[in-house]
């Protein structure tokens, strides 16, 4: 998951070398073009990431009706992806068009704090969403509704914080690095997050990346949707024959929640593991660079992979919550649909006070008045 899981290893050096190429030319052709074809995936996957974490962002803050502590949160984890994809990864698919480090020694220890970041905005959010969850449905009585966005917002700018304060390590031992391959003797510079000497290094740095940025958080996530489990199904089992209309919405209105949050986990959970896999599976082998194709392709599935992460979240609710989906439509049209409909509910609004002076030609000028604002009212309606 760290930055030296992007760039510790150099695509085109190791991909030209291991096919064994006969000439400059030709290993420059065998590899511009894969590298062309991931920069490409890489440039698909920010904007459709761009697109949705926007349009998301927009929608909960200017419709009223849906600014709630879960949408707050949604919209805290927007914008942690927003920063991934505009800042690691052009980073990370410029690694795949040239082979040395462009962004010098300030960007080596920048990026993977801003990356670190990210991905603990991202994780320790969903861990307070399976938290409110839990209050919400096991313990309802201990949700407060005053001043519930205010707190809501200093929730959500201390997750940033207590991220910004595990990612500081990055900052610090992140550097320009150089490394050998060693069937070529080639080397190359690069960034990575410890030095080149022994390999306990790599190992405590790519384990505990795993436990704090992963198992962790989804080991707490895990028991809060036990205790949720269990909640459900016992009100289920002791709901009467014919239960209250407003519970009842109310109990299906948080388990429909609860399972949108559930899918946002899941949907962390298997993008970023075989990030970690591999990154586990270099640290444990470091300091040699494995070459073969199979890890190569491993590799960039598993960072597109990561970083698609960051564009999903937005569709999967837009496909889990006609609310938010009509919304997000408005949003993304720009308000077009509005505009198209206006024409339309004036003449309507036209058609009914010219049939009420037809008709009606005593009735006095207070009923056209009132006609008229009823008719701007169900233009407002609708």
């Amino acid at each position: 998951m760290s930055l030296e899981e992007t760039f510790v290893f150099a695509p085109q050096g190791e991909t030209g070398s291991d096919l064994n190429t006969s000439s400059p030319k030709s290993s420059e052709h065998l590899t511009w073009h894969p590298g062309t074809a991931i920069a490409a995936a890489y440039g698909l996957v920010i904007l459709v990431g761009l697109i949705g974490n926007i349009t998301l962002i927009k929608t909960f803050w200017t419709v009223k009706s849906m600014r709630n502590v879960p949408n707050l949160f949604l919209s805290s984890l927007a914008l942690g992806d927003l920063l991934l994809l505009l800042t690691c990864a052009p980073v990370d698919a410029s690694r795949y068009l040239v082979d040395e480090w462009l962004f010098g020694r300030v960007g080596c220890k920048l990026l993977p704090f801003i990356q670190y970041t990210s991905v603990g905005v991202s994780v320790f959010t969903l861990t307070a969403l399976a938290a409110d969850r839990y209050k919400a449905i096991v313990k309802p009585l201990d949700m407060k509704t005053s001043n519930a966005t205010t707190k809501i917002c200093i929730r959500a700018v201390s997750i940033w914080i207590f991220s910004m304060a595990l990612a500081i390590p990055e900052a610090i031992f992140s550097d320009l690095h150089t490394f050998s391959i060693s069937r070529t003797n080639d080397t190359f510079v690069t960034c990575a997050p410890y030095p080149h000497t022994g390999d306990l290094h790599p190992k405590i740095h790519s384990t505990a990346s795993f436990l704090m940025f992963y198992i962790i958080p989804l080991l707490i996530i895990s028991i809060y949707y036990t205790f949720i489990a269990r909640s459900l199904l016992s009100s289920a089992s002791n709901m009467p024959i014919e239960p209250n209309v407003q519970i009842a919405k109310q109990i299906e209105s948080r388990k429909r929640l609860a399972k949108v949050v559930l899918v946002f986990v899941g949907l962390f959970a298997v993008c970023w593991l075989p990030n970690h896999a591999i990154y586990l599976y270099r640290s444990y082998r470091y300091p040699q660079v494995d070459t073969s194709l199979a890890h190569y392709i491993c590799s960039v599935c598993a960072r597109l992979l990561a970083f698609a992460n960051s564009c999903v979240n937005p569709f999967t609710l837009y496909l889990l919550s006609r609310g938010f989906q009509k919304q997000f439509n408005k949003q993304l049209c720009c308000g077009r649909t509005r505009l198209s409909l206006r024409p339309r509910m004036a003449g309507r609004s036209n058609t009914r006070i010219t049939s009420l002076k037809s008709t009606n030609p005593s009735l006095p000028s207070f009923s056209l008045a009132k006609a008229s604002l009823q008719a701007q009212d169900g233009t407002a309606r609708r």
